[in-house]
């Protein structure tokens, strides 16, 4: 299996109770101004750009305009990277929103949202076997990963269709086997990824019945810092952004230096350039800082996430909560969702308006 593709919540029960005294922000050592950070990213189309700028010394160039040092570091695991900055080891990791959500927030660590960097636009998808419409989805078996983005992408998939959770039952299956589990004759509905996603659908009969191209925005892909290290740090926030936005403009550049950039990336991820653009075609990259700090502007987001709230709490992914209010998320404009008292997941936009007005 080429590139592997592992965005999944299956460990945010092991992340712990809701620390909401313990990690409120305040508690601990004060931040303080440092001058090294550890980034934890790992292998998906669209945080390749992180490798990428780290090997064509993006990263160094903007990191000694801003007097620091950011190492970029590769977790083979993708939910491994995240609990690893849940514990401290990273300053920043590139996290899906349900995640950042379900792992670090609701464990109580205070964490920024600095960079909307795309959303997945069919890079997800619900198959059926002998069908292809949605409802015949209903009273089948679906194999996916428990409690990630691919239940997330289900329930929507569902509650668009008319239909119930209970509709259908759900079997847990690993990324690593659900390509194998699917070609077994007794399995006819899945919820995949890519690149599982593309193989799976090569199979015989096999029809893509709903994507998440149908709920775009909805899954997102995010560098998110630890707000005390911003806040105490925010010179690391610029430097973070200008290696993304000056990435951004090389990855979308159709001449022989665009062409070649990705090319890198797709060797840093494993895989070909042709496989690698494929997978880039169904990854809406925010590529325009004006465009990312819209969306991050938009009341779409506060309504994507208090639909991922929901679904998160109604699983079990906030352990230790009796209501999803007890965690609390912060917008642009004031906005909150749940208890203003205990805010930790912020989507703070303010680094990708100093790149959309060129002050960075």
């Amino acid at each position: 299996m080429v590139m592997s593709f592992v965005r999944s919540s299956r460990i945010a029960l092991l992340a712990g109770t809701l620390l909401a005294v313990s990690c409120s922000p305040g508690a601990g050592t004060p931040p303080q101004a440092r001058t090294e950070f550890n980034i934890g990213w790992s292998i998906y189309a669209g945080w390749m750009p992180w490798p990428y700028a780290q090997q064509a010394g993006i990263v160094k160039k903007w990191a000694d305009k801003y007097g620091i040092k950011i190492n970029v570091v590769q977790v083979n695991d993708y939910v491994e990277s995240v609990n690893q900055y849940t514990a401290g080891k990273f300053d920043g990791v590139t996290v899906t929103n349900m995640d950042a959500l379900t792992i670090p927030a609701a464990g109580g660590k205070d964490t920024s949202a600095i960079i909307v960097g795309d959303y997945s636009n069919g890079n997800d998808g619900i198959l059926l076997k002998g069908a292809d419409q949605l409802s015949a989805i209903k009273g089948r078996q679906v194999y996916l990963v428990e409690l990630s983005v691919s239940h997330y992408l289900l329930a929507r998939a569902l509650e668009k269709g008319g239909m119930k959770p209970t509709d259908v039952k759900t079997v847990n299956t690993s990324d690593a086997d659900i390509v194998g589990a699917f070609s077994s004759p007794d399995a006819t509905a899945a919820v995949a990824w890519n690149p599982q996603l593309s193989v799976m659908k090569e199979q015989p009969g096999v029809k893509e019945v709903f994507s998440s191209a149908l709920i775009p925005g909805e899954i997102l892909d995010l560098l998110v810092v630890d707000t005390d290290t911003l806040k105490a740090n925010p010179n690391l926030g610029k430097a973070l952004t200008g290696i993304w936005y000056e990435t951004m403009a090389l990855i979308k550049r159709q001449n022989a230096e665009g062409k070649a950039a990705r090319a890198a990336m797709a060797k840093l991820a494993g895989t070909t350039a042709e496989v690698f653009d494929g997978q880039l075609a169904t990854t809406y990259l925010y590529s325009d800082p004006k465009a990312a700090l819209a969306a991050t502007s938009s009341p779409a987001l506060v309504q994507t996430m208090t639909q991922v709230r929901n679904f998160s709490f109604s699983h079990g992914l906030f352990k230790g909560a009796s209501s999803a209010d007890e965690i609390g998320m912060s917008f642009p404009g004031g906005k909150t969702l749940g208890d203003p008292g205990r805010v930790t997941l912020r989507f703070d936009e303010s680094f990708m308006k100093m790149a959309a007005d060129g002050k960075l």
